[in-house]
């Protein structure tokens, strides 16, 4: 195994063009912050680290649009934009985590309720094909482009269809303030906020008076240690209690209740045979509820015992765009849901 790390676009489409001629498979790696996520690849013989795709490319402040290396923090790239009181409203679901796998693995946080997912915010991406070759899309404005949107292909494609080494997004002004309320409702079956003009900032004041301005240590963050079960829910946003109904000691179960999506997780101590049947209940309870249940991270044991991803809608047109883009299943094979 051989482990690169290119310090740009032009110098990973020279490794992975020799990659290509020499049919050799690739392993993507950013901060590593998900290596145990989804079904981990066969060993590789060639891994690409990001660690040196680093830094800010462009940052046009006056048209709220950053350029960033792939391979840059979240953590960093939010302290760089702050300076302009602005930010990228994606949470830092993983500690630690870098942009390229943030994109890559479509992780998202609280903030998607109000600002959208990672797919909203893309609006340029530059990636080095399985081939060696360069390609680019979108840019530093929205519009329609013809062919395929490679900023949504790539997003959540864990990997296996090419490299991606610089990324567009759409930025959005700090707020002023900002709150965090917390409060226990066991036997809640709706919600409504009446909030007519003039009555907001009172609202706001009430809350802050019970509330506060840092996040608790679980927000924005997965219901799941290292070595535990992960699984991410979807679910219709009528149905939501249906899935929060599952959460059982040991059990927890966390999420944006509001856009429909929400995470379990289980500890790594649990049984093999246990933590499968939670994940069967729970695979249940979002096909009830209009939705579905990917399993993102599991003991080697208990993937022995389960299906990571479930009823998968368009598989046949997920193995075609692969094919295209990577015809040698060379890049992270098997990685990706129906053995992609």
């Amino acid at each position: 195994m051989r482990v690169v790390a290119p310090g740009s676009t032009q110098e990973a489409a020279a490794l992975l063009g020799e990659a290509a001629e020499n049919k050799q498979t690739v392993t993507i790696r950013g901060q590593g912050t998900k290596q145990d996520w989804g079904v981990p690849p066969p060993p590789a013989e060639l891994v690409v680290e990001t660690r040196n795709l680093m830094g800010i490319v462009e940052h046009a402040a006056s048209d709220l649009v950053v350029v960033v290396r792939a391979g840059t923090l979240l953590r960093n790239l939010q302290q760089e934009l702050s300076l302009a009181r602005q930010q990228l409203a994606l949470d830092e679901t993983v500690p630690g985590a870098s942009v390229g796998g943030i994109v890559a693995a479509n992780t998202s946080g609280p903030r998607r309720l109000g600002y959208g997912t990672v797919r909203d915010l893309l609006i340029g991406v530059t990636i080095v094909r399985p081939d060696g070759v360069v390609a680019r899309a979108g840019g530093k404005v929205v519009k329609n482009v013809a062919g395929y949107d490679l900023c949504k292909l790539f997003t959540g494609s864990v990997g296996t269809l090419g490299l991606i080494t610089e990324c567009a997004f759409r930025l959005h002004p700090i707020a002023r303030h900002r709150v965090f309320v917390s409060g226990r409702a066991p036997a809640a079956t709706a919600m409504e906020v009446d909030a007519p003009g003039g009555e907001v900032v009172s609202l706001l004041e009430r809350a802050h008076q019970g509330g506060r301005e840092t996040a608790p240590l679980w927000w924005g963050r997965y219901p799941w240690e290292p070595g535990g079960v992960g699984v991410k829910l979807t679910c219709a946003l009528s149905k939501v209690d249906r899935i929060v109904a599952e959460a059982r000691p040991p059990l927890t179960i966390r999420g944006s209740a509001g856009t429909g999506v929400l995470y379990a997780g289980l500890p790594g101590s649990v049984e093999p045979e246990e933590a499968a049947q939670a994940v069967s209940r729970l695979r249940v309870a979002a096909h009830e509820a209009g939705g579905h249940a990917v399993v993102v991270t599991a003991p080697a044991a208990v993937r022995e015992l389960i299906d990571m991803w479930g009823p998968v809608p368009g598989l046949d047109i997920m193995r075609r765009i692969k094919a295209l883009f990577d015809p040698d299943a060379r890049f992270a094979p098997g990685t990706f849901v129906g053995g992609i």
